[in-house]
């Protein structure tokens, strides 16, 4: 067992403190790291983005519609609304014929500061497309327009589609769902919570799944490829899933989530890990997987070391003086 520390100092001090709750395993099952939170529930929320795709992988949208590959990992990913994000959504949504107000996951503005101040200095109005979780409701939609199903009530819980993504979610995690699970995520579409072995377990036979030695596999490679060939659809030129793909050269696949959530797999040593910080402070996460992945030797030197110059660990004011270091602690 490990107890796990994210510390901001400033000076000599700490001043901020997050409590990294950790569980990796092999694929037998073999804990290489825990920091003893196993039978806790958390939400994994967008981390788990791949698990809802199989049944659209399943479906006959992508060949139907010709979807293509970064399309595909649209249906997987927590996008920035960068320019080459939205440019493959409007294609998408062209190509199934809906309107933006089709999609039910609401409305904010781009993560990505830049692309959101060109819609705001252009005056151009947001839409659904912007929302970082539009590939995903687009993937249920499309979905649901070749198995004939309703669009119009395609969240809720008792849709098919929904029921086909619960189906997925039990069979990977060897659980079984019930309705006190339950809750709406950001986007409004149906999020669930599991306990943190629960969620290793879905990552092990992710990755059988992959190898073929476990379920759906053709579905799962379709996505897997699509994401590791282009990294920066699952999350964005700035984030930190997208350089830890790109630095392991695709042999990481990787997913976060809100309220600091982090997912990963080494492909082909079978290493998975899930990684939650407590107070859901996003910023503890690239220093803690950085750490994690070095502890394990899951990439290179020379990957870690391009990883680890993308990040900021030595903290300064606005002035540019330094003030303080962030630290990573693993007792």
């Amino acid at each position: 067992m490990s107890k796990i520390h994210v510390n901001f100092i400033r000076g000599k001090e700490v001043e901020s403190s997050h409590q990294v709750k950790v569980l990796v395993t092999n694929a037998d099952g073999k804990t290489l790291i825990s920091t003893n939170n196993d039978n806790e529930f958390f939400f994994p929320r967008s981390s788990i983005k791949i698990f809802q795709a199989i049944p659209f992988a399943m479906s006959n949208a992508i060949k139907n519609y010709r979807l293509s590959n970064k399309q595909i990992a649209l249906a997987c990913a927590s996008h920035k609304g960068e320019k080459f994000h939205i440019r493959e959504l409007e294609k998408w949504i062209s190509k199934v014929n809906l309107k933006t107000t089709s999609l039910q996951c609401g409305i904010h503005e781009p993560l990505d500061k830049k692309a959101s101040e060109k819609i705001i200095y252009s005056r151009k109005n947001f839409n659904e497309l912007h929302n970082n979780c539009a590939g995903k409701h687009l993937g249920m939609l499309t979905s649901c327009l070749v198995n004939n199903h309703s669009i119009t009530n395609y969240l809720d819980y008792n849709h098919t589609h929904q029921r086909n993504i619960r189906k997925i979610l039990n069979k990977f995690t060897e659980t079984k769902l019930s309705k006190k699970n339950f809750s709406l995520d950001g986007c409004s579409a149906p999020q669930y919570s599991f306990k943190i072995k629960y969620i290793s377990k879905a990552l092990n036979n992710l990755v059988k799944s992959y190898k073929n030695n476990y379920h759906y596999t053709e579905q799962v490679r379709i996505l897997f490829n699509s994401i590791l060939e282009n990294p920066e659809f699952i999350g964005g030129t700035a984030s930190f899933d997208t350089k830890v793909i790109k630095a392991s050269k695709g042999k990481v696949f990787c997913k976060s989530g809100a309220e600091g959530v982090f997912l990963f797999i080494d492909i082909r040593k079978e290493i998975s890990g899930v990684i939650k910080i407590t107070d859901g402070n996003e910023r503890a996460i690239p220093i803690a997987i950085i750490n994690i992945l070095k502890k394990l030797k899951i990439m290179n030197r020379e990957e870690l070391e391009n990883l680890e110059k993308k990040q900021k660990f030595e903290l300064q004011n606005h002035a540019g003086k330094k003030i303080g270091r962030v630290s990573f602690i693993m007792k």
